[in-house]
């Protein structure tokens, strides 16, 4: 197992411990990741047993604020453009006179609704941004119906595959805002895809906000030249566990940094599609976040 089909299958045991998933969904989606009945049961009952954070994520009885950012977000096109592999797909988002752009990498269900959503936020903010379709390649996200199995088709991709399709993203990223700075954000799978970003040598990239992300095994970030606000979650126990090998890259790599933990927030609270979403937590991650940018895009 990869390291990347190891965060996943981690994450779906955690989904099941914090009471998201079934244990017979938790099993069929470990089971689509290439898990037998034996070794998926020995994951589930270890995430079972260990601290798994905040496990209250009843719904508030009142209507949830705006996601931060959505009030102003521009709608976003869908582009193809050609990648290392073939035709990639992606969503665009132009803001009329760019400060500079933003690369936004999905999740592990691939480009959904919600990255859309976000990748229009940051065009609404003054960044152009394109969020890549991982799952080009393989038709594209729309292609699988059910989202699990879009899960298990991405953990199939070689990271070097994931990596120079991002790199391909950056290249179309500049070409649409040239003469302007780059960013990248990504969330959780994401998350760590942009810290195997930053890791993967020298690029365009002036900064970087990845989101509670897994840091890879090993990572050199002395290659890369961004500045990078690294976002964590209080009750993320399981990607917290890498946090102090991402600060100690971070320091070896001499370019600023900074490190926000959101206090009483768990992974994935930046989701407001999901059940671990906190309005406090992902305003004060979003401003900060912009903040980043204003900084080191421009």
């Amino acid at each position: 197992m990869t390291p990347l089909q190891r965060y996943i299958a981690e994450e779906i045991a955690a989904d099941h411990a914090d009471g998201l998933l079934t244990r017979r969904e938790a099993v069929r989606r470990l089971g689509l990741l290439g898990l037998g009945a034996t070794a998926a049961a020995t994951l589930l009952a270890a995430c079972a047993n260990s601290d798994t954070g905040i496990t209250d994520y009843s719904p508030s009885p009142t209507s949830p604020p705006t996601p931060p950012g959505s009030a102003t977000a521009l709608p976003t096109s869908a582009v193809t453009f050609a990648g290392p592999r073939g035709t990639l797909q992606a969503a665009w988002a132009a803001a009329p006179q760019p400060r500079g752009g933003v690369l936004v990498v999905h999740e592990n269900k691939g480009l959904t609704d919600h990255i859309r959503s976000v990748t229009g936020r940051f065009a609404g903010a003054g960044y152009s941004a394109l969020a890549v379709d991982l799952l080009s390649a393989r038709g594209g996200t729309a292609t699988f119906a059910d989202p699990a199995e879009a899960t298990a088709e991405l953990s199939r991709i070689p990271q070097d595959q994931l990596v120079a399709d991002l790199r391909a993203g950056l290249d179309e990223l500049q070409r649409r805002v040239e003469e302007k700075k780059l960013g990248a954000t990504g969330f959780c799978f994401g998350g760590g895809l942009t810290w195997l970003l930053l890791a993967s040598g020298p690029s365009q990239l002036a900064a970087a906000t990845p989101f509670y992300g897994p840091f890879p095994d090993n990572g050199d970030l002395t290659a890369s030249k961004a500045a990078v606000l690294g976002i964590y979650a209080a009750a993320d126990a399981r990607v917290n566990a890498s946090r102090a090998a991402a600060e100690a890259a971070l320091a070896r790599s001499g370019n600023p940094h900074q490190i926000f933990t959101a206090p009483d927030a768990d992974h994935a609270f930046f989701n407001d599609t999901g059940q671990r979403y906190n309005a406090t937590a992902a305003t004060e991650a979003w401003r900060r976040v912009l903040d980043w940018y204003g900084t080191y895009l421009g």
